[in-house]
């Protein structure tokens, strides 16, 4: 039979300044299974607070320097902060009260028995890591309402686009988006970014096509001085800048063939030797890249490494064409609209129902980009005062009413248009609400069987938009 002490998992920060009672209770916790980080002082705890992230601190109440209390207080105002069990000598009832209303997890009077305290800090460690779960799902729920920011739109594709993006952001697997010119390649890669845990860290984005072939190895694993002519000093390549952080290489079928071996070697070791040096340099990581044409073509075509292709593209995210989500073109005009506005002082615009039938009937070759010009451009005719009951004005001159590829698929009349706009905005209404009938219906400025009506009528199911909410999506 093992008559030792409990074996549990638990990190815990012991601040004493007594010395004895310190290495005591820290050969028992070690001997439990702890892992033990002992401090004599409350000051240099504190500061090794958010770098050793303990599951739990004990400390002394009456210290030379910073008491106990002071620390309690101090530790409760850091993120995350850990629960304090305090433990004094010299404790009584209010002393006991007072810790606990300021925020102690627990009070030990000394001397105590080690078992109880052992009890507490498990259980202290066990309410500290619910507490980071939590808070991670409240940060997650909230990542995701920014998502609907960033990626805007509410048609079936974009939510599932914003939930395979969550899904695969806080892993280390390579993503390759795939996508058309304009439709938001690096606002992706970005969003992967901020929402991993490399978020705090560097995000460097790279444009393979802009970099000439004599300057490509240099620029993306740096060089030393004197590497080749101009090189007068050492510089980072793209790999060493984004160490620690997301490295988004776009445009990726433009990398010289000859290099690709050299860029795959890279991704595996984790390592680059800069141009004119023999040492490797460490790069931690996290690969993310697009292309806006098919490679699978360009490895059958003998212009893109088959084994560097497959290392890229442990995940696909496909970016559809602004073409294929049109139901989603007023919500985003009217997203570009308030972002030009408040960039130039002035009300968002309002479109006419004329307006409304270009933007839908329109093709958008350009897909986001083109939308988004097509919204400033809008703006600007406000700012002038112009532009208001002209159809074809909001494209403004860069594009024709109806061209641009699949433009014929699109709602080829008025009616169409404005039934197509009139559904978004009875949808948002309604989400902002929560599925409320009656505030949705004050809001949009019709009655409640009007809206019950244009429900039916544009074939809008009320539970499922309740449902989407609910569920986070």
């Amino acid at each position: 039979m093992n008559d030792g002490p409990k074996q549990v998992n638990v990190h815990v920060m012991l601040v004493d300044d007594d010395r004895e009672m310190r290495d005591s209770l820290g050969h028992f916790l070690t001997r439990s299974g702890c892992l033990v980080s002992a401090f004599d002082r409350a000051e240099p705890a504190l500061a090794a607070l958010e770098e050793d992230r303990p599951d739990v601190v004990v400390t002394d109440l009456r210290m030379p320097g910073l008491s106990g209390m002071e620390f309690l207080t101090r530790a409760k105002a850091l993120p995350g902060a850990p629960p304090v069990v305090l433990i004094s000598a010299h404790g009584d009832v209010p002393m006991a009260v007072e810790a606990m209303r300021d925020g102690a997890y627990n009070f030990l009077e000394k001397p105590f028995e080690p078992r109880r305290l052992l009890t507490i800090l498990t259980h202290a460690a066990e309410a500290h890591a619910l507490s980071n779960q939590n808070r991670r799902l409240r940060a997650r729920l909230a990542d995701l309402a920014g998502l609907d920011h960033t990626l805007v739109g509410e048609s079936r594709i974009m939510k599932d686009l914003r939930e395979d993006i969550l899904d695969v952001s806080d892993t280390e697997a390579p993503v390759l988006i795939l996508g058309e010119t304009g439709t938001g390649k690096e606002v992706v890669a970005h969003a992967l970014h901020d929402l991993s845990s490399r978020g705090g860290g560097p995000f460097v984005a790279v444009n393979c096509a802009a970099i000439p072939e004599t300057l490509f190895e240099a620029s993306m694993f740096g060089h030393l001085g004197g590497a080749f002519t101009g090189a007068t000093g050492a510089q980072n390549g793209y790999f060493i800048e984004a160490r620690g952080g997301t490295l988004f290489l776009d445009e990726l079928g433009a990398c010289p063939l000859e290099l690709q071996a050299k860029l795959l070697r890279a991704i595996e070791t984790h390592e680059v030797v800069p141009v004119g040096g023999t040492r490797p340099v460490a790069v931690d990581i996290r690969l993310v890249s697009a292309t806006n044409e098919g490679l699978e073509e360009a490895v059958a075509a003998g212009r893109f490494r088959e084994d560097l292709y497959y290392r890229l593209n442990t995940v696909e995210l496909l970016l559809p064409p602004l073409r294929d989500r049109r139901e989603d073109v007023p919500l985003l005009f009217t997203h570009f609209l308030e972002h030009h506005a408040a960039t130039y002082g002035l009300e968002p615009p309002s479109l006419t129902t004329e307006e409304v039938a270009t933007l839908m009937a329109h093709g958008w070759p350009g897909n986001v980009r083109e939308l988004k010009h097509a919204a400033e451009r809008r703006v600007l005719a406000a700012r002038r005062g112009r532009g208001r009951g002209r159809g074809t004005g909001v494209l403004g001159p860069a594009s024709g009413a109806r061209g641009g590829e699949g433009a014929a698929s699109g709602p080829g009349t008025l009616k169409e248009a404005v039934a197509a706009y009139e559904r978004t905005l009875i949808i948002e209404a309604l989400k902002a609400h929560g599925g409320g009938m009656d505030a949705a219906a004050d809001a949009l400025g019709i009655g409640r069987r009007t809206l019950n009506e244009k429900l039916v009528k544009l074939d809008i199911a009320r539970r499922e938009i309740v449902g989407d909410r609910e569920n986070g999506t």
